[in-house]
């Protein structure tokens, strides 16, 4: 099954001309404009330590390499996982490769940041002797090969240079990407992630260095602090531009493979009976008994009788509509099935065309043969469909809505079939949104389908469900978005003319905050009502070639279909 996730990225910070313009932030982005405020706030702290807030029996340096700690603590809260999290799907991608060395010896060093703060602010703790903490600024800024500036330098010669986003897109789009469970957009996103959390994590280091080294009485270094933040920034922005440019244009198509192993009822569900087929004489196939015709004629007709109780006498008759009759083959083999799901198993005609698949029989086959009447008229055995609804005709669509509990402030997060009553349910997954795009997934859950019968009182077909027919078996295929500033909050069928029709619910949302606003009465539903008669983008049917279920599948699934098409329920091989 295929998902289109929606991933909100329109609203990220954007650095320009030496200062912050604040939007709406993504986590990394949040961190970098309260990192950029700290910033100032730690110069003037180095500058004049009067206006430092703490103890006055702490050495500056140590109340500087607090503050840092403090913003890594965040960092760490932000962003636990290492820095290739999500991006395995890019090992393959030569310039990544290249990227990724100066990635992990920025995320090194600054581990080793780290250690070192906690060893200078630990409880009972003695700080390091000074040349420790020089030792450290040499490192982050003269280490002759991996100082941290050359490292970015050649981060972002990657990105700017060598079209790293773009190659990165190259790399994921079209693919399958089945185990990454992420869509290519999702992909570059964490590759973003990776590079701005890279940039702002080795700037907080060089900002460190110039700042302990200004304690220490180096020098002044306030403009090559300054020169620091200006070629921050300028990376900064070319990093937007080149992730905004590349995640554009990728997909946000999420593919799901296929299980190694399908399970009815688990992995697929099943419309059963709908339409099966039928094999019927020509005789029986009109109110007069008569074999004037061809198999051709008998489109839309009934089972009109079972003359001389031949072979319309060992079968299942068909007590619902007769469609779409052809002739094969005057003569066959016949394997009834073991199963309720099917008629026969396979068909065998003389010519040796098969329908179904021949792997034994375990009911016997029966051997029907048409015959001549009169010398003029051939009976002909025809294959027809057979739609006829019952107890073991599984056909019902859910048409009642499946929201979110908006109130509890959940979205959807996820969507599946399910059977529940012999009716078929798209299963909505909730889970709390919480501020900047993201879901608390200790939240997250399947929320239960509606629980009522097709025989319950105050249960209309039309209505509450739709009965799937030789005529009304369409369903509309369509990629429906959230517009700007929405997230998606529920899902619903409805029919237009003789087609089944998605319908998103979308609810409008803080980004910042991460609050629906006004669920109730600010929601809305959101839909594509092409037909296949429209004069704009006209529906087109997906034509299916050897259809079967999934545990017959010889073959992956692969996506096939686009947006402003339609599929027919229809019956196996």
């Amino acid at each position: 099954m295929i998902f289109r996730f929606l991933l909100v990225f329109g609203t990220i910070l954007v650095v320009a001309h030496g200062r912050v313009r604040q939007l709406g932030k993504i986590d990394v982005d949040q961190l970098r404009y309260d990192f950029l405020e700290q910033e100032s706030a730690l110069w003037n702290f180095v500058q004049d330590q009067t206006i430092n807030r703490v103890k006055e029996t702490d050495l500056a340096e140590v109340s500087l390499i607090r503050e840092f700690e403090k913003f890594g603590d965040k960092t760490q809260e932000k962003f636990p996982h290492d820095i290739n999290y999500g991006l395995q799907s890019l090992e393959g991608v030569w310039a990544y490769a290249f990227a990724y060395t100066d990635l992990r010896a920025v995320y090194a060093l600054y581990e080793t940041f780290r250690r070192f703060q906690a060893l200078q602010t630990g409880e009972s703790r003695i700080p390091s002797p000074r040349q420790a903490w020089i030792d450290l600024t040499r490192a982050i800024l003269e280490d002759p090969k991996n100082n941290v500036n050359e490292s970015l330098n050649r981060l972002h010669y990657m990105v700017e240079q060598k079209n790293l986003f773009v190659a990165a897109m190259k790399e994921v789009e079209g693919d399958m990407l089945c185990n990454a469970h992420q869509s290519p957009q999702q992909v570059l996103f964490s590759l973003y992630n990776a590079i701005a959390l890279t940039e702002l994590k080795g700037y907080s280091m060089i900002q460190f260095a110039y700042m302990l080294k200004r304690l220490y009485g180096e020098g002044n270094f306030t403009m090559e602090a300054q020169i620091a933040r200006e070629r921050f920034q300028e990376r900064t922005n070319k990093i937007i531009e080149a992730v905004k440019a590349a995640m554009d244009s990728s997909s946000r198509d999420l593919w799901k493979c296929d299980p190694k192993r399908h399970i009815s009822g688990d992995t697929y569900v099943e419309v059963t009976q709908l339409l099966q087929g039928y094999i019927q004489n020509e005789v029986d196939l009109n109110s007069e008994g008569t074999c004037r015709e061809n198999c051709a004629e008998y489109s839309y007709t009934k089972s009109h009788g079972c003359f001389q109780n031949l072979w319309c006498q060992k079968q299942r008759r068909c007590h619902g509509k007769v469609i779409n009759c052809k002739y094969v083959d005057s003569d066959m083999w016949i394997c009834p099935a073991d199963n309720q799901s099917r008629r026969y198993e396979y068909v065998e005609y003389e010519n040796g065309r098969v329908l179904g698949r021949k792997q034994g029989c375990r009911r016997g086959t029966s051997k029907v043969d048409s015959w001549w009447r009169w010398l003029f008229w051939h009976c002909s055995y025809c294959f027809c469909l057979c739609d006829e609804q019952g107890i073991n005709s599984d056909r019902y669509i859910n048409l009642r809505p499946s929201i979110a509990d908006v109130q509890n402030n959940m979205v959807v997060t996820g969507l599946r079939f399910v059977k529940n009553n012999r009716i078929i349910h798209l299963q909505i997954q909730e889970g709390k949104l919480l501020p900047r795009g993201n879901i608390d997934m200790s939240t997250v859950h399947w929320v239960p389908v509606e629980d009522y019968r097709i025989t319950d009182s105050h249960v209309a077909n039309g209505q509450d469900y739709h009965t799937l027919t030789w005529e009304k078996r369409a369903v509309d295929l369509d990629d429906l978005v959230a517009d700007d500033g929405y997230v998606v909050t529920g899902v619903r069928f409805k029919m237009i003319g003789s087609h089944l029709n998605f319908e998103i619910y979308i609810t409008p949302f803080d980004f910042e905050t991460g609050e629906l606003i006004d669920p109730q009465t600010k929601s809305m539903y959101k839909d594509n009502p092409n037909t296949d008669s429209s004069l704009h983008k006209p529906r087109t049917r997906v034509r299916l070639i050897n259809p079967d279920i999934s545990t017959r599948s010889p073959s992956p699934s692969v996506p096939d279909s686009k947006s402003d098409q339609y599929i027919e329920f229809t019956n196996t091989d």
